[in-house]
């Protein structure tokens, strides 16, 4: 066991070198710090790119009919009853569907403008992740009457001089009233079916309308994230199972795109750590070059001390409890700055990002552990160099 007295020997010595100590204690302070930040940097966008990628709709599973042996057949089409089946599957938790009108305009100030108008399901809000921003989304009713109600985007709404809310708009042959302003939680820029300018209606309005009893795209929600995979294998089951062997149905998911984002923010993570830990091995070599030099200036103390019967194992440990002191003392304030730059950055970011930073117990408990084991490891050179003065050599210097 490691004596007391070798414990107050080498905090004594880093006393009396405070300056020395302080400086190369400073390069374990930046390793540690970088790794604690490295990592939560990892995590910040990881979560964020995550988030924005569930944001357009979470678990979702969506289905378009593509066709079949060259021609598009009503019969083939995805139908309402085919959406009231996936509604019946074991682990899905919601589905809704839509049918989008193309080449229609609506007035503004006097003006046609082109749009787009969407008849939607019930569900479609919830899948979509629909940020209503002033009014309320379709009820029961509306969707049953074919109420000729609507909602606008928020960039169509802007347009106009005035709230539109409880005014009427007109869109082709439909006089509609509008009851919501509504957004995209998380902008898809056109590659869904809602554009910036867009105008949703119930869905069977849309059918009256246009005549066409079929949704052009199928949502399905998965009710957890693990039964993604399956959902989309029992959605193109049930599509192929109750329309012709030719018609072809396309069923995809956003798993492949959440996976990339796992598989960049790792790669990222790796890299990033690399560096933190570059800078520990810097820090570490600057701590065996200083206690090397120290080792030779303390020669005669290293002598004095081994004449009074100080053995070789206490002069070992007390050089590498100098080296464990400074590395883990620097990794602790190290940690504390990472810490303590969350606590001030947090509370100053937009809060329509809703980001949050995360900070990890894994990289805490990492760069404290790495930390030490660098600074004994580079400390156990001079150390044992220091152990093996004779003291007879060492009094003559």
């Amino acid at each position: 066991m490691i004596s007391s007295e070798t414990w107050g020997v080498a905090i004594d010595a880093l006393r009396a070198n405070k300056v020395k100590a302080a400086l190369t204690m400073l390069g374990v302070v930046i390793g540690s710090a970088c790794i604690v930040l490295v990592v939560t940097i990892a995590l910040i966008g990881k979560n964020y790119v995550i988030a924005q990628i569930e944001g357009v709709g979470s678990n979702l599973v969506f289905a378009d009919y593509l066709g079949g042996g060259g021609t598009r057949t009503v019969a083939d089409e995805i139908s309402t009853a085919d959406m009231n089946a996936a509604r019946e599957l074991p682990h899905v938790a919601e589905v809704a569907g839509t049918h989008d009108a193309t080449n229609l305009n609506v007035v503004v100030n006097g003006k046609e403008k082109p749009i787009a108008l969407i008849g939607v399901t019930q569900g479609f809000q919830k899948i979509r992740n629909l940020l209503i921003l002033k009014g309320r989304y379709f009820d029961d009713v509306d969707m049953q009457n074919a109420a000729k109600a609507c909602l606008i985007t928020q960039d169509l709404a802007k347009q106009y001089p005035e709230d539109m809310i409880g005014k009427d708009i007109r869109v082709g042959e439909l006089r509609l009233t509008v009851i919501a302003i509504f957004r995209e939680r998380v902008a898809t820029f056109g590659q869904s079916e809602i554009a910036s300018e867009s105008v949703l209606i119930p869905f069977q309005l849309m059918k009256t309308y246009r005549g066409e009893d079929y949704v052009r795209t199928l949502y399905a929600q998965a009710d957890s994230s693990s039964n993604v995979l399956l959902v989309t294998d029992e959605v193109q089951h049930l599509l192929q199972s109750r329309h012709r062997a030719g018609a072809a149905y396309t069923v995809q998911n956003l798993s492949s795109i959440l996976e990339a984002a796992h598989r960049i923010s790792m790669a990222l993570t790796a890299v990033l750590m690399m560096v933190g830990f570059v800078a520990l091995v810097v820090s570490g070599v600057g701590i065996m070059n200083i206690m090397l030099v120290t080792v030779t200036e303390r020669t005669r103390e290293i002598g004095v001390r081994k004449a009074v019967g100080a053995r070789r194992s206490e002069i070992l440990y007390q050089f590498l409890i100098e080296a464990f002191l400074i590395s883990g003392i620097g990794a602790l304030v190290g940690i504390l700055i990472a810490v303590s730059i969350k606590i001030v950055v947090e509370p100053l970011l937009p809060t329509e990002y809703n980001i949050r930073i995360p900070i990890s117990l894994a990289s805490i408990a990492v760069s404290f552990i790495v930390s030490c084991g660098t600074g004994v490891l580079f400390g156990y050179l001079p150390a044992s160099r220091a152990s093996k003065l004779q003291p007879t050599e060492s009094l003559h210097e």
